[in-house]
């Protein structure tokens, strides 16, 4: 089954699985496109449970692609039910599909944006049929041995969706050790996957075994793969290719065994196409891509991560029982467009729990103003930067105790440590002892 090399992520693709063979083809805007197995099939899938011509894809500007079964002898299922032969029925991007046994998924084009997500759009959590199949797939991938390239904004939970292949592989038993390529000097990166000898460089004071040994058999996840300087990229393409690794300073060549996962929120085409990313190591990285999409997408599963984040944060508290979530507050988080994703929610409930004294978050728990996207409001329609009476209790505590937070938190009933706590949620700087 051929695999479509591409340098734009933002094309649209179909996905396909089939027994241990995963493949990417490119598809077109307009016209239809046979999917069999014969040599005239445009999407040709080589697998004896597919016929010569199976199905048929159709392309609309506009419009849902459509999918019919040809007449094929093991049938083609949508959402668990088979279509009868020439019927119709609509797929939406990111819906996984049967042809035989193969397993296919739609994706929608990644639109990038470095995090920055358009206003007004609208354990693991996964109740929305998009991460569903985006799940399912990652499952049938993961038997592989084939590198993964992850695509999606800052925050949308790729470092998640690393470790759930890992943990779902034949290599869960042995090391997951993630990278964040951006975070790192161009040195410093060099020694964190290819380690170093003692004296290799000022402050190499004894040898290190980097990452490509640490983790042979295992994984590594390379998170903004695009932040990689050129000069690594080269010695990690040669890694790549021969398979080996040699310490930074070091003459040896250790051999290992290792299945990468790499990530990113940037346009990895665009920067091939600009010289900032070698062609060669994206192709390698990317044996198979897969979109996560941004939280205003997934709208259904805010409602579930949401109640998630206030148990943890809940716990870590060390409060007796978790907050419940008021309506108006659950309205107001399903219609925020969430330019952070996931990590803004999780540290938006984290805010919420802090600040919550009762037994329920309502819209006064809720930040008045939320990442880049401006004011936030209540579902009402009033400006929710009112005066939090929250905040003035406690700014009224700090005041009759002289700013000593101890008794100002015994007055308000709580512990020192969630005063704090609460005063750096609000942005109200903690008193100082006066100087003598």
């Amino acid at each position: 089954m051929p695999v479509v090399p591409r340098a734009d992520p933002t094309a649209r693709r179909m996905l396909v699985i089939a027994g241990d063979r995963v493949g990417t083809h490119l598809l077109p805007d307009t016209g239809e496109v046979r999917v069999g197995r014969g040599e005239d099939a445009e999407l040709r899938i080589d697998d004896p449970s597919v016929s010569r011509e199976h199905a048929r894809l159709f392309f609309e500007k506009g419009k849902p692609v459509m999918i019919a079964d040809a007449g094929s002898s093991n049938g083609t299922r949508v959402r668990g039910k088979a279509l009868t032969a020439g019927q119709k029925v609509a797929l939406a991007p990111g819906e996984t599909f049967e042809v035989g046994s193969a397993l296919l998924m739609l994706q929608s084009p990644f639109a990038f944006d470095d995090g920055q997500a358009a206003r007004g759009e609208g354990g693991i959590v996964i109740e929305d049929r998009t991460m569903a199949g985006i799940y399912q797939l990652a499952e049938r991938i993961a038997k592989s041995t084939i590198n993964v390239l992850l695509l999606g904004e800052t925050g949308v939970g790729k470092d998640v969706l690393s470790r759930r292949i890992h943990a779902m592989s034949p290599r869960a038993d042995k090391p997951f050790l993630p990278l964040n390529c951006g975070s790192l000097s161009e040195q410093l990166l060099e020694s964190e996957l290819f380690g170093h000898e003692r004296g290799s460089f000022t402050g190499a004071v004894e040898a290190k075994q980097g990452l490509l040994e640490a983790a042979d058999g295992g994984t590594v996840f390379l998170d903004e793969v695009g932040e990689l300087p050129l000069s690594v990229q080269v010695k990690l393409l040669r890694v790549l290719e021969e398979r080996q690794v040699r310490r930074v300073g070091g003459i040896r060549s250790r051999p290992f065994d290792i299945r990468f996962i790499a990530a990113t929120n940037r346009d990895l085409g665009d920067a091939v196409h600009n010289g900032g990313f070698r062609a060669d190591l994206f192709y390698r990285l990317n044996g198979i891509s897969l979109t996560i999409p941004p939280l205003r997408q997934r709208v259904g599963e805010i409602d579930g991560l949401a109640r998630r984040f206030v148990a943890d944060a809940s716990t870590r508290a060390e409060r007796g029982r978790a907050p419940d979530i008021s309506p108006e507050a659950m309205a107001w988080l399903a219609s925020y467009a969430w330019p952070g994703n996931i990590r803004e929610l999780q540290n938006t409930m984290e805010r919420a729990v802090l600040l919550c004294s009762d037994d329920i978050i309502t819209l006064d728990h809720l930040p008045p103003t939320t990442g880049p996207s401006g004011p936030g409001r209540g579902v009402d329609g009033r400006d929710s930067d009112d005066g939090d009476p929250e905040r003035q209790k406690i700014l009224d505590a700090l005041e009759k105790c002289a700013g000593n937070q101890t008794r100002a938190a015994r007055m308000l009933g709580i512990s020192r440590n969630t005063l704090l706590a609460r005063l750096d949620a609000y942005g109200v700087a903690r008193p100082r002892k006066p100087t003598k």
